[in-house]
């Protein structure tokens, strides 16, 4: 196959967009946004982003990110839950718990950060080698390490770990340059809006994690 340039390659793959990439990518830029807030209608904008997402990425042969989203949607409804019920759900009866405080935000320890971060590189080259020796799934590799590392810091997200932004920073790099290589355009532009936001997402977090440390 002969080489194209870069701008005949943005113009196919521009041509290529679908209108679910395009709400699944803005209901994307709503979530994180309302994330940012401590909003709980960020889960609903999560959940029906995932739905269209898992399709998409199931159609262009991206094994792991699509079964992410099977995660992703079981992972809305818990934040929901947690959010809504707070640090005390699951404890109190039905009355008190939906009085009870939202969750707050909480920090994880240096040691803590080191296990996760072994813990996501030895999954992401477990699974990747697996998927590289018995499919024909693109970039294992690197789809592994975007996997488990979202699958991780989804889960922070939801018990609203303050570092959940830092490590959004280091996925989200890695995601543009694997949706580019699959001809997903308006998703990598996502991410990198994502980028943005996550930095924002951060400051307001801290400040906040301050407030009520105070």
């Amino acid at each position: 196959m002969a080489e194209s340039s870069l701008p005949a390659q943005l113009a196919a793959a521009a041509s290529s967009l679908s209108a679910w990439e395009l709400v699944a990518v803005l209901l994307g830029i709503t979530y994180l946004l309302l994330a940012v807030r401590e909003s709980l209608w960020c889960w609903y904008a999560a959940f029906v982003s995932t739905g269209i997402f898992l399709w998409l990425f199931w159609e262009v042969n991206l094994l792991m990110e699509s079964a992410l989203q099977l995660y992703y949607l079981a992972m809305a409804v818990y934040g929901w839950y947690q959010w809504r019920h707070g640090s005390r759900a699951g404890r109190a009866p039905p009355a008190a718990a939906a009085a009870s405080r939202p969750l707050p935000i909480a920090t994880w320890q240096l040691r803590t950060h080191l296990l996760a971060f072994a813990a996501v590189v030895v999954a992401s080259a477990g699974s990747g080698f697996l998927l590289a020796q018995h499919t024909d799934a693109a970039l294992p590799y690197l789809d592994s390490f975007t996997t488990w590392g979202s699958i991780l810091t989804t889960w922070m997200v939801a018990r609203k770990i303050l570092e959940n932004w830092l490590y959004w920073l280091v996925i989200d790099s890695a995601s543009i340059y694997l949706y580019l290589e699959r001809g997903l355009l308006l998703t990598a532009g996502l991410f990198a809006v994502y980028l943005i936001i996550v930095v924002f997402g951060y400051r307001r977090w801290l400040q906040q994690y301050r407030h009520q440390s105070a």
